[in-house]
This record gives C-alpha cells, sequence and structure tokens, in this order.
C-alpha cells in the first residue's frame, strides 16, 4: 500500500515519521495500514476540521493517541519544548504527527531537528518550506528575524 498522498499537506519525513494536516476517518485507516503506532495532534478538538472523537477513532485501529494541543495564535517556548520531550520520548516508533494544515507539526519538527537532532537548518528547512512559510508568531518558533 502506498502512502495516503491524498491527505491534505501529506509528508514522509523518513521510514518511521509521517505529518498532514487533519485526516479523515477513512484516511486514519490508511495511516494505521501503513504500520504507524501512534498519532500525535497538535490541533485543536474546537476546530470546525476536527474529527469529532479523534482519540477513539485512533485507538479503535490499534494506535496510541497522544493530544498535544497548540493555539495557532499563540504558539508558546513551552509548548515547542513539550513537543520536543514528545518527540524524544517517541524514539523509535513509528509515528504520525498531525494538526489541522500541517503547519504547527512542521515548525515544530523544523526546530526539534535542529535543536534536538543537531541537524543544520539548510538540511532541516526543506521539508518545512515544502508545507509553508511561518508568518507571524511562527516566524519567532523557527528563528526567522525577517533578515
Amino acid at each position: 500500500m502506498g502512502d495516503p498522498v491524498d491527505i491534505y499537506n501529506w509528508r514522509r519525513l523518513d521510514g518511521r515519521l509521517t505529518t498532514s494536516g487533519q485526516p479523515t476517518e477513512a484516511q486514519m485507516e490508511a495511516i494505521a495500514a501503513l504500520g504507524a503506532e501512534c498519532v500525535v495532534n497538535l490541533g485543536l478538538h474546537t476546530h470546525a476540521k476536527a474529527l469529532p472523537d479523534e482519540r477513539a477513532s485512533v485507538t479503535a485501529l490499534g494506535m496510541d493517541y497522544i493530544h498535544q494541543p497548540v493555539d495557532f495564535q499563540n504558539p508558546t517556548s513551552q509548548d515547542l519544548a513539550d513537543f520536543c520531550d514528545l518527540m524524544d520520548s517517541l524514539a523509535g516508533r513509528t509515528i504520525h504527527v498531525h494538526c489541522i494544515a500541517n503547519w504547527r507539526v512542521s515548525a515544530f519538527l523544523y526546530r526539534w531537528r535542529i535543536d534536538r537532532l543537531g541537524w543544520d537548518k539548510a538540511q532541516a528547512r526543506p521539508d518545512l518550506d515544502a508545507v509553508w512559510t511561518p508568518q507571524g508568531p511562527w516566524q519567532g518558533v523557527v528563528g526567522d528575524t525577517g533578515d
């Protein structure tokens, strides 16, 4: 089975890590079929595109579910630190990380790769740029100074 590239902003970052915008119920089944062990959601459950009960949907498919909501309008340094700690704790597992549009996820993964994995910015930046160009408070998250 191939990657479910019909999921909004789908990205395969390596053999164990995929990301996207909000998957539908059917797309969650495709993620499970790929062998994902855990789904991490940074989106808010109150968003119009959120699944009605994502935890139940994901766990019914045999995957673990972690909800670590990040307010898109106000990402904090604590949100980033918590995300990096979570990613470190999931090392070696096959995971899918999503939010509503894959913007929160791509920005935080960019920083996790630099801050925790030791990647240089040029190595980490293509996966971020493939999804979006951070604006507003997200420029601070990714360290863009506007130069």
